[in-house]
């Protein structure tokens, strides 16, 4: 029985192949569509469980807000890991990761830059779980001044990672690491990145109020992380909120899975992805696939005219409505099936696309072949069944006798049906056409934004040999030399990178005292030369002065964010005091105010910012270099000239700070291709539908066309007629999906502390292309039928 399906719906198909090509081109780009975004949406859910105890593994977390500022951040700082361990027995390990300890790392006189090393307490092996490749995880950091390097990073450095156990190597400073481990190179789908790992000090603690480590905690089996969480303010309300002096204070317990996708706080130890693009992506997946079944669905139902003689003949030698169905749901089922062989093909082509589109490593057998056949056959049943069952359950109800007299009775349910789905599939096109033009403009809007300094004309490197930094003031005068530097400043941190860091500061009232409890405040290290650099304007007072000796360890600037913040009508001469070392105490006053520039993209609202002067010249690591555009190829060449003669074996390498910013929107600029190539795949696959129902309706009415054409129809009154249904149809869909998308994208907006307004003209714009694509796809059809001679079309039946 199943064989006679099989081989009567095959035989069908190569009947009509046409029909039959629209169907399959549909379906197979849908399950392209569809088997990409589930790959991709698989490795987002998949973050950081290789780890063999990742379900006991949290990271703490802390929330505080006070009059005028908040901090969430996802660092902590160092004696959070100790004092949790000793006050908790859930707590099976405490562990902690401090990321500056990358650089410059060499080997036999070998420089390779290591940016990402990281320090690391002893335990952390028996948090995570890490592959070692040589090397014993127990011991591998327990000795100060040692390090574990990646496969990679040891290949680099010793082209034989067998090869580097117990070497030593270098880092900028002459400062020896033993090589006591080497491990796998760390998964791509980790939030926790690293290409080696030092170890830290013995014993090692910091401030309190210094949240530069990230604290992450191995709870005992069993442990619910919800109950033991609530026992969290106790611990704080002795510890740093007592400190910090502040009421509203929070600790939160991460899930090591759920950080990638639900975490997105101040200094994150790297760019995380959200739950939210996830949810956009399925969607995009199941709406793309829904499309492609709707297109089945009409043109079968379209077509039943056709076969209604057909059921009537089988009914008549015996085959009941059971059989029917059957044969109708086979005819799907090998239709969908030739569309799945059809995307796995096609998926294989534009996969190594799509991986540079979306940044990822993804492979069509991700989940084994196996796997992947079984899984991508299961699908395609699937589908083919959706797509089928009500085809099958429309054509097999028509009676025996009326079928063979061509009688299809009442089908104005049916009509009404199709017409639905219709609409259903063009209010998807125009969401998602308004969608992808949304996105577009806030993507222009993020990089053409007005940052409050000139970041098209300032490149900065880093210096890494400490001997150098105290050099700067040379380097800066030897680099003004040539014309085509307009400006150089030394500076802590490079901006632009979502990294600055806070520090805790009591400022002085208006009234002469001082605040009880500690403000956070962006803190960044500048000279005097920092502000005229990078064009940032002074709304009060002064700039540092190299001339004012009381500048480099007295004063700072704030800005306006602070200022209104605190409730500062003027605030030169207002005073600052902050912690430093083991627990002394500094303090600045207030010299000027700088007009608020953006230091972190555009999803972070601007921060309050004190700005102070770096006391010793380990703290000028940057260098800032304002340059001649119009000759960046003579600018950079000079400044790696000069570079050479303060440091021969570290290379200098440039970062341009408007590239520093657009990195932080790489995630939202991927989405904007990804979701413009579906909103076209979307599109495409709908034109398929509308360009098979658009044929077979002027097919249906070819006699009717004649009859008008020789009473004196014109050719645009034909094309009229013909198109007026479904333009109808889609104008519905085109108010319907205006709300929706309105909504949906305004929520996406909110992942944006500055962003653009929606305008209407963008839905009418989405509405007019789909009117457009709409005319164009029927227009292909309806003049072909108004042009045709109407003794043709009278004549044949």
């Amino acid at each position: 029985m199943l064989r006679d399906y099989f081989k009567t719906a095959l035989r069908n198909l190569l009947r009509n192949k046409t029909y039959a090509a629209i169907n399959i081109a549909g379906i197979a780009i849908g399950l392209t569509a569809f088997w990409m975004i589930a790959l991709y949406v698989a490795d987002e859910l998949s973050y950081d469980r290789f780890h063999s105890n990742a379900g006991r593994i949290y990271r703490v977390a802390q929330h505080t807000t006070w009059d005028g500022g908040n901090m969430h951040q996802a660092t902590t700082s160092s004696p959070f890991a100790g004092a949790l361990k000793a006050s908790f027995p859930e707590i099976q390990e405490a562990t902690r990761i401090l990321p500056e300890g990358g650089g410059i790392i060499s080997y036999n006189n070998k420089p390779i830059k290591a940016e990402d090393i990281m320090f690391a307490d002893a335990n952390i092996f028996k948090v995570f779980t890490f592959p070692f490749i040589s090397g014993n995880p127990a011991t591998a950091l327990a000795r100060p001044e040692s390090i574990v390097l990646t496969e990679s990073l040891a290949r680099k450095l010793f082209s034989d990672p067998q090869k580097a156990l117990n070497q030593t190597v270098y880092f900028s400073n002459n400062y020896p690491n033993l090589v006591t481990g080497v491990i796998k190179d760390i998964p791509g789908n980790t939030h926790l990145r690293f290409s080696g790992l030092r170890s830290l000090p013995t014993n090692y603690t910091d401030n309190w109020q210094n949240f530069n480590a990230y604290t992450y905690l191995l709870l005992n089996k069993g442990t619910d992380y919800k109950k033991f969480e609530a026992h969290l303010p106790e611990f704080a309300a002795k510890t740093i909120q007592k400190l910090m002096k502040v009421n509203d204070y929070r600790m939160e317990l991460q899930p090591l899975t759920a950080i990638h996708l639900h975490s997105d706080l101040q200094v994150e130890i790297g760019p995380n992805s959200s739950i939210t693009r996830i949810y956009i992506f399925i969607a995009i997946a199941a709406l793309i696939l829904i499309i492609a079944v709707i297109n089945y669905i009409n043109l079968s139902t379209a077509r039943s005219s056709t076969r209604i003689r057909e059921v009537g003949v089988r009914k008549v030698i015996g085959s009941g409505r059971r059989h029917l169905i059957g044969m109708f749901i086979a005819e799907a089922l090998v239709m969908t099936i030739v569309a799945a062989i059809v995307a796995f093909f096609l998926a294989t082509v534009l996969l190594p696309l799509f991986n540079n589109l979306s940044g990822k490593t993804l492979t069509i057998g991700r989940f084994g072949t196996l796997t992947t056949i079984l899984v991508m056959l299961g699908f395609a049943l699937l589908t083919g069944c959706m797509s089928g069952l009500y085809p099958a359950l429309f054509l097999s109800r028509f009676k025996a006798i009326p079928a063979l007299k061509g009688q299809m009775g009442n089908l104005a349910n049916n009509i009404l049906f199709r017409r639905s789905l219709v609409v259903f599939q063009f209010t998807i096109t125009v969401i998602m056409i308004a969608g992808s033009l949304i996105i577009y403009r806030q993507m222009q809007y993020t990089s053409q934004k007005d940052l409050g300094f000139n970041k098209d004309q300032v490149l900065t490197f880093h210096i890494h040999d400490r001997e150098v930094r105290k050099q700067v003031a040379a380097m800066k005068d030897q680099l003004s030399k040539n014309p085509n530097i307009l400006g150089v400043s030394a500076a802590g941190n490079p901006i632009g990178n979502n990294d600055l860091g806070a520090h805790g500061f009591n400022f002085e009232k208006n009234d002469g005292s001082f605040s009880t409890s500690s403000k956070m405040a962006q803190e960044l290290m500048v000279d005097a030369d920092y502000i005229p650099a990078l064009d940032i304007k002074l709304t009060q007072g002064r700039n540092f002065s190299t001339a004012v000796e009381s500048d480099k360890y007295g004063a700072a600037l704030v800005n306006e964010t602070l200022m209104h913040e605190l409730g500062w009508k003027d605030a030169i001469n207002k005073r600052l005091r902050f912690k430093f070392g083991e627990g002394e105490i500094g303090e600045r006053t207030v010299i000027g105010v700088i007009k608020d520039f953006h230091t972190y993209s555009l999803q972070h609202k601007v921060e309050a910012m004190v700005m102070l002067m770096p006391p010793v010249a380990a703290m000028e690591d940057n260098l800032y270099v304002k340059i001649n555009t119009s000759h960046t190829k003579e600018a950079l060449a000079w400044i790696e000239k000069v570079y050479k003669q303060f440091d021969k074996s570290n290379p200098v390498e440039f970062n341009f700070l408007d590239q520093n910013f657009a990195r932080q929107y790489s995630a939202e600029q991927k989405q904007e291709t990804l979701c413009l190539i579906f909103t076209v795949l979307a599109v495409s696959i709908a034109t398929l539908g509308l360009f098979g129902l658009a044929a077979f309706t002027a097919q249906q009415r070819v006699k009717e066309i004649g009859i008008r054409k020789v009473l004196g129809a014109s050719v645009q009154s034909i094309i009229t007629m013909l198109s007026k249904d479904f333009i109808k149809l889609v104008a519905i869909a085109i108010l319907i999906a205006t709300p929706i998308a309105w909504m949906a994208m305004d929520q996406w907006l909110q992942g944006f502390a500055y962003r653009i307004d929606i305008q209407w003209w963008v839905f009418g714009l989405a509405g007019i292309l789909a009117l457009v694509i709409t005319i164009a796809t029927i227009s292909i059809h309806a003049i072909k039928a108004a042009l045709a001679n109407p003794v043709d079309s009278l004549r044949n039946e």
